[in-house]
C-alpha cells in the first residue's frame, strides 16, 4: 500500500488523527489536510505530509485533493446548536467543491465519506438497517446536513461514477474529543447531569478505534463503491452504564433521574427562549440531547460484518477510560 497517498480532512480532530496514525502504521503514503492555524500537536512523530486548506474558503480544496489516490473525509461542522446554513456551508457546499475538484483530476481510486447515524428518522431503533432512507427534515443543523451530505455523495455515484463508500458511526468516543465527552464530564462534575427517564434504553456508542478499523477495510475492500455502512461498538450500552462509568471515573455522584416527559415539554421553550436571545452556544437541554438522553439506538451493523469483515473490538468499558483519560489529562505523560 505503500505507493497509494490518503488524504485525511479533519486530520487534527479525533477520528482524524486516528485515522491518520493507523494509516501511517499501515504503510499509506498519508497526507494530513489542516487548516493553517491548526494545533498539529496530536500527530507529532507521525510521518505524514500536511495539506493546508479550508473547508469555509473553497478556492484551497483543488490543490489539497491533488495527489490523492483516497480521500477519508472526516472533516464537518459539528454540534447540535445553530443555524443550518453554518453547517451547510461546511458540510455540503464544501462537500460539492471537493468532488467536482476529484473529478477534475480524475485519480482518485476511493471516497470515505464519515457521516453519521444520525441521518436516521428521530425514533427509536432496534437493529435498524442501511435500507432506512436519512431523514432530511433532521433535528439540528449538523444532522440535517450530513443526510444531504450523503444526498451529493450518491448523485455523484450515480451521475459520474464517484467511487465512494459512506460509513455512518453512532456516537464516537476516544482520545481527541473535544465536543461532546467534555461537556458531559464538566455538567457531571457541576451536579448538573440528569437522566431523562429510567435510562435504560442503549446508546449508539463507537469507539474511535472501531471506526478507523473501519475506514481501512472500507479503503481496502474491493466491489463496495456506492454502498452504505452502520458502523458501531459490538456491545451497545445503556444511559445509565456510560453515564454511570464516567461519574465514577470522576469519582462524582451518580447523577438523578427526571420523568421525560418533563424533558419534553420543557425542550421547545427553552430552545424557543435560546434562538430569541440569539445564543450561540447550546441551551441547558435541546432536541439533540434529548435524542441522546432517551430514545433507544440501535442500528444493525450485519452488513459492515459481512461485506466489510467489520468485527468491533474495542468495548466500551476499554474505549472510554482511554477517552476520559485524555479529557482529564490523565493520560498525559
Amino acid at each position: 500500500m505503500t505507493n497509494t497517498s490518503v488524504l485525511v480532512t479533519g486530520a487534527t480532530g479525533m477520528v482524524g488523527r486516528c485515522c491518520v496514525r493507523r494509516l501511517a502504521d499501515a504503510g499509506y503514503q498519508v497526507q494530513a489536510m489542516v487548516r493553517p492555524n491548526s494545533d498539529r500537536a496530536a500527530l507529532d512523530g507521525v510521518s505524514v505530509r500536511w495539506i493546508e486548506a479550508d473547508l469555509a474558503e473553497p478556492e484551497t480544496l483543488p490543490a489539497a485533493l491533488a495527489a490523492a489516490d483516497v480521500v477519508v473525509h472526516a472533516a464537518a461542522h459539528v454540534g447540535d446548536w445553530g443555524p443550518a446554513e453554518a453547517y451547510r456551508a461546511i458540510n455540503v457546499v464544501a462537500l460539492e467543491h471537493m468532488l467536482h475538484a476529484v473529478a477534475h483530476h480524475g485519480r482518485l481510486r476511493r471516497w470515505i465519506q464519515i457521516s453519521s447515524l444520525g441521518v436516521y428518522p428521530a425514533r427509536h431503533h432496534y437493529g435498524t438497517a442501511e435500507t432506512v432512507s436519512p431523514d432530511l427534515a433532521g433535528l439540528d443543523g449538523y444532522t440535517r446536513t450530513k443526510a444531504e451530505a450523503e444526498l451529493v455523495i450518491k448523485r455523484h455515484v450515480e451521475e459520474h461514477g464517484l467511487p465512494a463508500v459512506i460509513l455512518r458511526p453512532g456516537f464516537i468516543y476516544g482520545p481527541g474529543d473535544r465536543h461532546a465527552l467534555p461537556r458531559i464530564v464538566q455538567r457531571i462534575k457541576q451536579g448538573k447531569m440528569r437522566f431523562l427517564g429510567r435510562g435504560d434504553r442503549v446508546l449508539n456508542n463507537t469507539a474511535v478505534e472501531n471506526l478507523c478499523d473501519a475506514i481501512l477495510l472500507a479503503i481496502e475492500t474491493p466491489a463496495i463503491d456506492g454502498e452504505t455502512f452502520n458502523i458501531r461498538d459490538e456491545r451497545l450500552v445503556t444511559r445509565e452504564e456510560f453515564i454511570h462509568t464516567v461519574a465514577d471515573y470522576l469519582g462524582e455522584p451518580r447523577p438523578g433521574h427526571l420523568p421525560e416527559w418533563v424533558g419534553r415539554a420543557l425542550v421547545g421553550p427553552i430552545e424557543r427562549y435560546a434562538r430569541l436571545r440569539g445564543r450561540t452556544t447550546p441551551p441547558a437541554l435541546t432536541r439533540a440531547q434529548l435524542k441522546f438522553m432517551t430514545l433507544n439506538l440501535d442500528y444493525s451493523i450485519a452488513k459492515a460484518k459481512c461485506a466489510l469483515g467489520f468485527q468491533p473490538r474495542v468495548d466500551f468499558r476499554e474505549g472510554i477510560i482511554e477517552a476520559l483519560d485524555d479529557v482529564t489529562g490523565k493520560g498525559v505523560s
